[in-house]
């Protein structure tokens, strides 16, 4: 019999990576695929695009799929705006591929990386449920809901056994796409200062890039999940400002000034309700916001003096 394997897309990114040595941190086998071929943490991942069926189904081919983590995907509402084709055949056509491996493999559990940007805009009362209607401003939002009714129908009429997590921001070491908190961090260890023109009232709800890596492996492993779809955060809702507060307070040197108004990529939304992940995942952030971001100091830190990280 072939041996078995967790099937981890994007393994190379932020998200999937972290999920990828998680898993292999616990002894577990991973089958980690990225569209780039790389080595990350001495072992390497296999090269394959979400878009590539036949590589998806030949890399499958080769041995038992124990369950797929679906994070390969174009990760924020600022790429690709001058593609959307792009951002479709990646983001809703990679899903439904990865979709059939999964049927067609007998993969026992398929959970997918969605984003609260299928949310779109939402009421200010809170806290907001997972049951409310979408309304995504962004071809990427709409492409996470997409691939979630693609997940949830697929179980509903093959017996796939999916669901989705709506991931909030995620912040936190290997980031490389924007980030405000990374933006800050940086620009005080270079002694610049920060300066945006937007933000200063603006509110977004981060979650650590850890809690976001352990809240996907429990939604793997949980028996008979009962709900299709989790939101996950890290438990706040803060406005830029009040998170520059947070960056000075753990780094003394943050020369931070925001202006007024709304991120022009991103959409205003109430606190996001987590009792659902907390109830059926056993979820909840190991990590307060500030300890989050003196963690992010840290490896920053680190990363630049060429040190160890403190713990």
């Amino acid at each position: 019999m072939k041996s078995g394997g967790v099937l981890v897309t994007g393994a190379a990114g932020l998200i999937g990576n972290a999920v990828r040595t998680a898993l292999e941190a616990a002894g577990r086998t991973v089958i980690p695929i990225d569209r780039v071929t790389r080595t990350e943490e001495g072992k390497a991942i296999i090269e394959c695009d979400v878009t590539d069926v036949h590589r998806l189904h030949a890399i499958a081919d080769k041995q038992r799929i124990a369950g797929i983590v679906h994070c390969g995907a174009f990760s924020g509402p600022m790429l690709a705006q001058d593609n959307p084709t792009a951002m479709v055949n990646v983001n809703i056509v990679g899903t439904a591929n990865v979709l059939e491996v999964a049927r067609l493999h007998g993969s026992p559990r398929f959970v997918f990386c969605s984003s609260t940007s299928a949310f779109g805009t939402t009421a200010a009362q809170a806290p907001i449920p997972e049951d409310v209607a979408l309304f995504p401003g962004s071809v990427y939002g709409a492409s996470k809901a997409a691939s979630e009714q693609l997940v949830s129908t697929y179980s509903r009429q093959y017996g796939l056994d999916g669901v989705s997590l709506r991931l909030s921001w995620v912040f936190g070491p290997r980031r490389t796409t924007d980030c405000v908190i990374r933006t800050m961090i940086e620009d005080a260890l270079a002694g610049r200062p920060t300066r945006m023109p937007f933000g200063r009232d603006f509110p977004r709800q981060y979650v650590y890039i850890d809690d976001a890596a352990r809240a996907l492996i429990a939604a793997l492993d949980r028996p008979a999940l009962p709900r299709f779809t989790y939101t996950i955060t890290g438990g706040s809702h803060l406005t830029l400002g009040e998170i520059a507060r947070v960056v000075q307070d753990a780094f003394p040197k943050a020369d931070i000034e925001l202006g007024a108004g709304a991120d022009p990529v991103d959409e205003v939304q109430g606190r996001f309700d987590i009792s659902a992940a907390e109830r059926d995942l056993g979820y909840r952030p190991s990590l307060t916001f500030e300890q989050g971001v003196e963690s992010y100091v840290n490896w920053l830190q680190a990363r630049e003096t060429g040190q160890p990280a403190r713990t």
